[in-house]
């Protein structure tokens, strides 16, 4: 959470300056960005595998960079994008909607009592499911 909220405070304070110092702010932006991903590069050995202070870190300069030199990002516009989804995906989850399933035991016994019995009808399964104690509706049936 603290990480977050100063994330943010120094988001909104470098767009604040980016408005007056375009030029000379996306020169030190770049070499900002070229040497934290040399320092990130050094700690790999195979695969690029960054830290979630690595991306913050990436996802912040790359605002300053004019869309021109992306091409120094280690990662492409649409990795950033992804990890940005993932973030929210990961912060808004919402349970799912729809009817619960039913349990196997019992998906089990109303398959068996359709198969012994091709004539009943789904009403007179949940019928039967009824007198065992089974309450169970005639749509999943």
């Amino acid at each position: 959470m603290l990480f977050r909220f100063a994330y943010l405070l120094v988001r909104r304070f470098l767009d604040i300056l980016t408005g007056r110092f375009r030029s000379r702010l996306a020169k030190e932006a770049e070499i900002a960005v070229l040497r934290h991903q040399v320092e990130v590069l050094r700690r790999q050995v195979t695969r690029l595998d960054l830290e979630p202070a690595d991306r913050a870190v990436l996802a912040l300069l790359s605002r300053l960079l004019p869309r021109a030199r992306w091409s120094a990002l280690v990662v492409t516009p649409a990795t950033i994008l992804r990890w940005h989804r993932e973030l929210v995906r990961r912060r808004w989850t919402y349970p799912k909607l729809g009817r619960p399933p039913l349990d196997a035991n019992i998906r089990d016994l109303i398959v068996r009592l359709a198969g012994e019995n091709p004539r009943w009808g789904y009403q007179r399964i949940v019928g039967e499911l009824r007198h065992l104690g089974i309450r169970v509706s005639a749509s999943p049936v």
